[in-house]
């Protein structure tokens, strides 16, 4: 009984030390320079409208 209430406990603050660490795991890598977007001009002026289509119509039987 006493092993398996040492064993819980050891457990339960084995979980808090690795909630409360510093790192969580990852890694983040460096985007390339040929692959960024380059950002837009803030006055750039807006695409012109699409032209409407019309919507698709089942053929008559």
């Amino acid at each position: 009984m006493n092993k398996l209430i040492l064993a819980s406990v050891s457990g339960i603050a084995l979980m808090g030390l690795a909630a409360c660490s510093d790192t969580d795991g990852t890694t983040t890598q460096a985007t390339p320079p040929e692959q960024v977007q380059p950002m837009e001009e803030p006055n750039a002026a807006p695409p012109p409208p699409a032209e409407p289509t019309a919507p698709a119509v089942p053929p008559a039987e």
